[in-house]
């Protein structure tokens, strides 16, 4: 399953994500995959909605792994009227207000950890595509962050905030980093870089320091980053753009978010003529 996955140039990531997959069905069963079938996937779909309570979208990662296996692996039929791919609930992300991110921001412990949280929203880079920035991915002359190898591996360039690049400097000169290639290294191995749960707990824990209701974590920045443009005038193709969105109704989303929109539209209700006393006061 490597090779094949290997063969066809997937990320990394994915590749770890396919191999770990494969690896629980097996253990779920305690069984060799290649002794599995339909039946057993549909248990294992089951059981990871209602033991591990996990999202439509989770479940279909899981299912695609799977699939890969049977169809490519082991060369096998799959059926999807066997084991159809969950519906996925489509919700509205949380999008924190200008004044909400300058609260988390403050909030932040480090100032290691407050960088981090900036580039997001400065960039609307992805978790995993911040935590792969190198030094050399900040052009300063160009006054432009470059960011490669994002999702479906695709290379875009993003603007490089003014005030990102001086907070950047400041932060190199503090720890004197100038070892690593890596713009923010690991604590430990300096020829690594930080990982995603470092920036995901420095989310959530700045977050809660700042006493915010909504649920915050790293990719509500990059949420925040494209409705915040759009609200300030952006036009959606520069913000697919910037997004690195193949599909332009990727973007669209955006502008059900943007409260600009909201405010302008008037409610029925306030074009109806009605007597503002109550039934009390007749």
């Amino acid at each position: 399953m490597l090779e094949e996955l290997q063969r066809r140039n997937y990320s990394a990531e994915t590749i770890r994500c396919y191999i770990r997959t494969v690896e629980d069905f097996a253990r779920h069963f305690n069984c060799p995959p290649d002794r599995l079938g339909p039946r057993h996937i549909r248990e294992y779909q089951a059981m990871l909605f209602h033991k591990r309570k996990l999202s439509p979208g989770s479940v279909a990662v899981y299912l695609a792994a799977l699939r890969f296996f049977y169809c490519k692996t082991l060369r096998r039929a799959w059926s999807t009227t066997d084991t159809p791919y969950p519906q996925k609930a489509h919700r509205l992300p949380t999008i924190l207000s200008r004044e909400e991110v300058a609260q988390l921001l403050h909030a932040v412990r480090t100032p290691c950890e407050r960088i981090l949280l900036m580039t997001l929203y400065a960039t609307g880079a992805r978790r995993s595509e911040l935590t792969h920035l190198k030094v050399s991915d900040i052009d300063s002359q160009r006054m432009v962050v470059h960011i490669r190898g994002g999702k479906g591996r695709k290379d875009r360039e993003v603007m490089l905030s003014p005030k990102l690049l001086t907070a950047l400097r400041t932060l190199w000169r503090c720890y004197h980093r100038k070892s690593s290639t890596w713009l923010f290294p690991s604590n430990y191995r300096k020829d690594r870089p930080i990982d995603t749960k470092t920036v995901w707990y420095a989310c959530q824990k700045a977050a809660q320091r700042a006493g915010l209701q909504k649920r915050v974590h790293p990719h509500t920045l990059r949420h925040c980053f494209a409705t915040h443009l759009y609200e300030a005038g952006t036009d959606l193709r520069t913000i697919q753009l910037l997004l690195g969105h193949e599909d332009l109704k990727d973007t669209l989303i955006y502008v059900h978010l943007s409260t600009l929109h909201l405010k302008a539209t008037a409610s029925p209700l306030d074009s109806l003529a009605l007597n503002d006393k109550s039934p009390d006061e007749k």
